[in-house]
């Protein structure tokens, strides 16, 4: 729901801003005052693109301001939009930075423009499944979700079917050469890990002499006569003398005292090492000719043994599909065919609940377009199964609203009728039926009264008041029997420029009281003189809010 509306600088609107009843408001005026730059406010407000044109002429950028609430979030969202003369423009929702697609595809999803000439909902095929089974949700939605499992599994299977025929042809094309990459790797017989530890090992054999020569050359410095150990014991003694005169040097003796038991466990060590060492030029050469046979397979199925690896899988996937004689894609096409079938079976269920609940739905609308004085006119709803590769997550079957003009006439395509005034009394018809199964939450009509008059304005307010039960309705109207029925009322008018501003000005002032008494009355007769007057008094005193 709309609740607030602040314009700045958009076509002829300076500055105006309005607060909207949750119920029905309408908008009046003279033609050229400036509805249609409001309506383009509320189309930015929503996310529509923006138009630099749109920018009131001698500044530099519009703004629109809105807060709008949803029945799924009473706490309302504030949005601010910008556009500058330049095309750009920025978008904020509650202070955060948004994209036009953010803002439409959610806060704006909640408000349907439903102007004559707008890209109507109602005139796409996406919006007429969407309208049958929101109405029939109760029975419609459990089909649906059965079928749409059974269309994933169906998609599945068939994808693994696919993927077994493409290994067959592999098999069958490539089966020399998987062999023989399958025969290689495992002559040699790569182990996980195998690579690395040996590089570890490899290096070590190849390099015993020098670790040797310098193993025992670190062990010698440290313990041979007069070496590390003995100055470092011979350094402790000294210090130990010395601090019977000076305590301050007992420090340095324990760090010393820790380093000589650190070196002596570096010396035992190195010694432990260098007797373990064993030099054999026979299983050194065995781990050369093993680390070449590796190297071998990296040349050619790497740049690592992981895709060595992956390369070895594959040619065995290779070769064990082709020694099953074709087992694996019979079982793969008798999964694919079960799936098939229960797919087949709710897709029945769902065109049956769908088939139920479309004649009840398009009666329904009906009704209410004959209150709407559109004569023998008939709304009909068709569900025409589709073939199977055009089954979607929507259905198996293509529905479609089909309008009949008069008694005697074919239907059609609701989407190719010409009028845009029958388009949008069948729409307020739809909208009506709809009620709380609508997901919008606002409706703004534009010219729903274009060709209207008589006793059909009547009906149109009657049908109007009505939707207001469930939604918020903007409407902008020359009928006063639609005035009349408002629970808030906006005027907009336009003024001459001034001296200080030469450009004109549109303004957008909520009437109340005499002065809507006046608005009437010049809706009624174009003029306020006494007895338009006196008859918009009687219509207004005649509804009660």
């Amino acid at each position: 729901m709309i609740d607030q509306l602040h314009v700045q600088n958009v076509a002829l609107i300076k500055d105006a801003s309005l607060e909207f009843s949750s119920g029905l408001t309408v908008l009046t005026g003279e033609t050229g005052a400036g509805k249609t730059a409001l309506l383009g406010a509320l189309k930015l407000l929503i996310g529509e693109r923006a138009d630099s044109s749109s920018v009131r002429e001698g500044t530099e950028e519009l703004l629109v301001e809105g807060r709008i609430f949803s029945s799924d979030d009473p706490d309302g969202h504030v949005i601010r939009r910008r556009v500058s003369t330049t095309g750009r423009g920025r978008i904020d929702i509650d202070g955060q930075m948004a994209s036009v697609h953010e803002l439409a595809q959610g806060i704006g999803a909640t408000v349907d423009l439903c102007g004559q000439h707008e890209h109507q909902q109602l005139l796409s095929l996406a919006a007429h499944v969407e309208l049958l089974d929101n109405w029939a949700a109760q029975t419609v939605n459990p089909a649906k979700e059965k079928f749409c499992e059974a269309l994933i599994a169906a998609r599945a299977a068939a994808q693994e079917l696919e993927h077994i025929q493409t290994a067959a042809q592999e098999s069958s094309s490539r089966l020399d050469e998987a062999q023989f990459v399958l025969a290689r790797i495992d002559e040699v017989a790569p182990q996980e890990g195998e690579l690395e530890q040996l590089q570890s090992t490899l290096d070590i054999a190849q390099h015993a002499e020098s670790l040797f020569v310098n193993v025992e050359s670190a062990h010698s410095a440290l313990s041979d006569d007069d070496a590390a150990l003995d100055k470092l014991a011979e350094a402790i003694t000294s210090l130990e003398t010395a601090a019977r005169y000076d305590t301050a040097l007992i420090h340095k003796i324990e760090i010393l005292k820790s380093s000589l038991l650190d070196a002596e466990d570096v010396s035992r060590e190195l010694r432990d090492y260098r007797s373990s060492m064993e030099f054999d030029p026979a299983q050194l050469n065995t781990m050369q000719t093993r680390m070449s046979r590796l190297q071998g397979l990296l040349r050619s199925y790497g740049p690592s043994m992981e895709h060595v690896f992956e390369r070895r899988a594959w040619a065995a996937g290779v070769v064990d599909a082709s020694g099953d004689n074709g087992q694996a894609l019979r079982d793969a096409q008798a999964v694919l065919d079960a799936a098939e079938k229960t797919l087949a079976h709710a897709a029945d269920a769902l065109d049956a609940a769908r088939l139920a609940a479309a004649p009840l739905l398009a009666q329904r609308i009906t009704e209410q377009m004959h209150r709407l004085e559109m004569g023998t006119a008939e709304l009909q709803i068709d569900v025409e199964r589709l073939e199977r590769n055009q089954w979607t997550s929507t259905g198996p079957s293509r529905v479609e609203l089909l309008y009949k003009p008069a008694a005697g006439m074919s239907a059609r395509p609701l989407r190719r009728i010409a009028s845009g005034g029958e388009v949008s009394r069948v729409m307020l018809a739809c909208k009506v039926v709809l009620g709380e199964a609508d997901a919008v939450d606002t409706l703004v009509f534009d010219e729903v009264d274009a060709g209207v008059g008589g006793a059909t304005a009547v009906a149109l307010a009657a049908v109007l008041s009505d939707l207001a039960r469930t939604h918020q309705v903007l409407v902008v109207t020359h009928l006063a029997q639609v005035a009349v029925a408002a629970t808030r009322h906006y005027v907009v008018h336009k003024t001459d420029g001034t001296k200080q501003d030469t450009i004109p000005q549109t303004f957008i002032d909520e009437v109340v009281g005499e002065d809507r008494v006046a608005e009437v009355a010049r809706l009624l007769s174009g003029d306020t003189n006494a007895a338009s007057l006196e008859h918009a008094r009687a219509l207004l005193n005649g509804v009660s809010h």
